[in-house]
């Protein structure tokens, strides 16, 4: 496997809010967590849920029983932070995470952080949206350009630490050598279209590729932090 990775504040947040993993070793692990919750909570919530994902996961077999443990270990750590400390009330974060086992990849997703897929020079987002314009386009009751407008697009459906229960979605893909993944907060999906993202993600060189979603999500406006981690199935 070989992973590459980028990190920016943006144009417009005081703070970095966002979180990543990138985990090398028999069983590599990546994630990007997007916090929310005001100044402190966002740090909090996506710092925890990293740790946590480093702290489960690591060395460890792949598995969807071990995917939806973890996740329901740090939801219920940060959803019990949170009513602990009053500065923190609210806070949440999402999480999007790939694991690497011998023979397939294993999805687990929180939130409107995203994973995607590039596979035979085609790109598909292989994560749901947990988020009240996902549903809404998913019902049809708004499209992709209307979407695009949507005044509350921003609020998220499912998150790490917001109750004391969650569901992690959980999704077994087959390991093919040249695929490539994507996860990134929507930072960069707020301001690259599909289409730029997936013909930047066939460029041969992934640090180019990276460079170039980064600064594209920058020239877009960068009103969010923006992380994203791209990994290759190398064999």
């Amino acid at each position: 496997m070989k992973a590459v990775f980028r990190t920016d504040k943006g144009k417009v947040r005081a703070t970095n809010q966002d979180a990543l993993v990138v985990l090398e070793g028999k069983y590599p692990v990546y994630a990007v967590a997007d916090g929310m919750g005001g100044h402190r909570g966002g740090d909090v919530a996506s710092a925890m849920t990293v740790a946590g994902v480093k702290r489960m996961l690591a060395g460890k077999e792949p598995s969807e029983k071990a995917i939806r443990s973890c996740v329901s270990a740090i939801n219920l750590e940060v959803f019990n932070r949170q009513k602990e400390d009053d500065t923190l009330s609210g806070m949440g974060t999402t999480r999007t995470l790939l694991w690497v086992g011998a023979h397939s990849i294993l999805l687990g997703h929180v939130g409107d952080s995203r994973a995607y897929l590039m596979r035979d020079e085609k790109l598909s987002q292989v994560s749901t949206d947990h988020s009240l314009v996902g549903e809404l386009l998913r019902s049809g009751v708004l499209n992709e350009e209307s979407a695009r407008a949507y005044p509350y697009r921003n609020i998220i459906t499912r998150a790490v630490g917001s109750d004391r229960k969650i569901l992690c979605d959980t999704v077994s893909l087959e390991r093919r050598a040249g695929d490539r993944f994507l996860l990134c907060s929507d930072g960069l999906t707020d301001c690259v279209e599909d289409e730029v993202i997936e013909q930047l993600m066939g460029l041969p060189c992934m640090d180019s590729a990276a460079d170039q979603l980064m600064a594209e999500a920058l020239e877009g406006g960068g009103r969010d932090n923006i992380t994203l981690v791209m990994v290759e199935v190398t064999a």
